[in-house]
C-alpha cells in the first residue's frame, strides 16, 4: 500500500483492487501516464495535476488511462466554458448558501451497505424567488468537491435519492434544455464521482415526461442506474435498506434535517443570513443560463478533439424554451 491509499480501509483496498483495477505497485506509473497526456490539450488550463487529484479520476474510470484523462480534461473544460458558475464558488456565496440550507443537497449520516454516501434532494424545497436552478447546481457541485476528498467515497461512490413530492408543474417548467444540459455535463460528464444509483420517488407525470426528453443524452451506464419508483417505496427499500433512511422515504429514522450538510460546510456562518435575491448576478437568470451553456445539447463526446466541444449557436434560442409549457 502506498501513501496515496492511506485513507482506505482493508475492505475498500480490496474493493479498489477487484472492481477498479487499482494496483499499489503501478499506482505512480498509472498517475504519470495520465499526467503525460495533459500536453495533448494545450487549449485547457489544467489547474491541478498532483498525484492525489489525478488518482480520483483514475478511480472514477476504473484505471483506464485514456478515459481518466478524458474525464480530467472535461472537468477543467467545463469550468473554463462556464466561468460565471465558478466565480465565488464557496459555501458562503449567497445563492449557494440558500440552496444548501434548503437541502440542495442533503447527505444521510449512514452509508449504504456498499459503503456509498447517500445524497438526498427534496425538489419542492426550491424557492425560485430566493435562488436559481444554477445556484442549486453550484451547491451540488461544491458539495461533491468536498465529499470526494474522502478516498473511501472515491472508491465506493454515491447514491442519489430525489423526492419529487409537491414539485409543481410551474417549477418543472423552469427546467429548460439549457439548464438540463448544464447539469448533465457537470455531473455525468465532468466530475470524478461514481454514482451507483439515482432514485426518483413520488415523481409526477411531468417529471416522467422530462426524463423521456433527456434520456437519449444520458450515457447507457447512467440510464441503467436510474430507478423510477413513483409511490412504491418498497422497491426503493429493496435497494437501500429502510434502517438507514429517514421517514420521508418510508425509513425507520426521524425526518431528515435539511440543514445537516449545510451546517457541516458553513459551520459558524450557517446562521448569518445576508440578503440575496435571484437578481444578484449581473444578468437575468434566463440570459445567465444562455451565457453558461457551452453548446447545443448532444450526446456525450470525447474531449481529445477540441472541436467537438465548441459552442454551436444554431438552435440556441430554441434551447432556452421550457420543456413544459404553462400555456
Amino acid at each position: 500500500m502506498t501513501h496515496l491509499q492511506a485513507g482506505l480501509s482493508p475492505e475498500t483496498l480490496e474493493k479498489a483492487r477487484l472492481e477498479l483495477n487499482e494496483n499499489p505497485d503501478t499506482l505512480h506509473q498509472d498517475i504519470q501516464e495520465v499526467r503525460d497526456m495533459v500536453i495533448t490539450r494545450p487549449d485547457i488550463g489544467f489547474l491541478r495535476t498532483d498525484d492525489a487529484f489525478i488518482l480520483r479520476f483514475l478511480r472514477a474510470r476504473k484505471f483506464h488511462h485514456f478515459e481518466a484523462f478524458r474525464l480530467l480534461a472535461q472537468y477543467f473544460e467545463y469550468r473554463q466554458q462556464n466561468l460565471d458558475m465558478f466565480k465565488s464558488f464557496k459555501a458562503t456565496d449567497p445563492g449557494i448558501k440558500q440552496a444548501l440550507k434548503d437541502g440542495f443537497p442533503g447527505g444521510l449520516a449512514n452509508l449504504d451497505h456498499y459503503g456509498r454516501k447517500i445524497l438526498v434532494l427534496f425538489a419542492a424545497n426550491w424557492d425560485q424567488s430566493r435562488y436559481t436552478l444554477v445556484d442549486i447546481l453550484r451547491a451540488i457541485l461544491l458539495s461533491l468537491e468536498a465529499m470526494i476528498e474522502d478516498p473511501e467515497l472515491q472508491v465506493n461512490g454515491f447514491v442519489l435519492i430525489i423526492d419529487w413530492s409537491n414539485f409543481t408543474f410551474k417549477q418543472a417548467s423552469k427546467l429548460t434544455p439549457s439548464m438540463l444540459r448544464l447539469a448533465i455535463e457537470g455531473l455525468q460528464d465532468s466530475f470524478p464521482a461514481r454514482f451507483g444509483g439515482i432514485h426518483f420517488v413520488n415523481q409526477p407525470w411531468y417529471i416522467h415526461a422530462l426524463y423521456t426528453v433527456i434520456r437519449p443524452f444520458l450515457k447507457e451506464k447512467t440510464r441503467k442506474r436510474i430507478f423510477l419508483h413513483g409511490n412504491n417505496l418498497n422497491s426503493l427499500h429493496q435497494l437501500i435498506h429502510p434502517e438507514i433512511l429517514p421517514s420521508e422515504f418510508g425509513g425507520m429514522l426521524p425526518p431528515y434535517d435539511m440543514g445537516t450538510w449545510a451546517r457541516t460546510l458553513l459551520d459558524h456562518e450557517y446562521d448569518d443570513d445576508s440578503e440575496y435575491n435571484v437578481d444578484s448576478y449581473s444578468m437575468p437568470v434566463k440570459d445567465m443560463e444562455k451565457e453558461l451553456s457551452p453548446k447545443s445539447m448532444k450526446r456525450s463526446q470525447s474531449v481529445v478533439d477540441p472541436t467537438v466541444l465548441k459552442r454551436m449557436d444554431k438552435n440556441e434560442e430554441e434551447n432556452m424554451q421550457p420543456l413544459l409549457s404553462l400555456d
